[in-house]
């Protein structure tokens, strides 16, 4: 039984496919874990949790990490959700990993771009996630376990 959902994603794209699940918010109580960025959307979640951006290719990425470490654990304590569904990228891998050490159930979308590779994020996510969804067919060959469900 799902009684709260973390939605997790990154700015910019993932942030936009995850919106796409707006009807989960007037099903479920949700908030939404994000990186502070130009880019938002705006009447997804009433609650929102900002972490600072974060870009793996720059060279001080590493020491954002503890924050957001630290951060993750903080948002899941008081919110105690039952389950985390995320798009990626890098700032929700943490607080995925942190929740299922939690025993919280991890939701793992790859991107709508992503159609014949798996992301950085996916390879980590493919052992983490109790549930790994796929948009393209394709992608089954390289994680057979996943499950397609197309476009959304």
């Amino acid at each position: 039984m799902i009684g709260k959902i973390c939605f997790a994603a990154s700015s910019g794209g993932h942030l936009e496919e995850i919106s796409k699940l707006k009807a989960l918010t007037d099903s479920y109580e949700s908030f939404l874990f994000t990186e502070k960025g130009e880019f938002e959307v705006s009447g997804f979640c009433d609650k929102v949790y900002y972490v600072h951006q974060m870009n793996r290719k720059e060279l001080f990425c590493i020491f954002c990490l503890p924050f957001l470490i630290g951060k993750s654990i903080f948002v899941l304590w008081k919110e105690n959700p039952d389950c985390i569904i995320s798009t990626g990228a890098l700032a929700t891998f943490p607080i995925c990993v942190i929740g299922k050490i939690m025993g919280k159930k991890v939701i793992y979308i790859e991107s709508l771009a992503r159609v014949t590779h798996i992301s950085k994020t996916g390879q980590l996510m493919k052992n983490i996630a109790d549930l790994f969804i796929v948009q393209w067919k394709d992608l089954l060959k390289l994680v057979p376990s996943a499950r397609y469900i197309g476009n959304f």
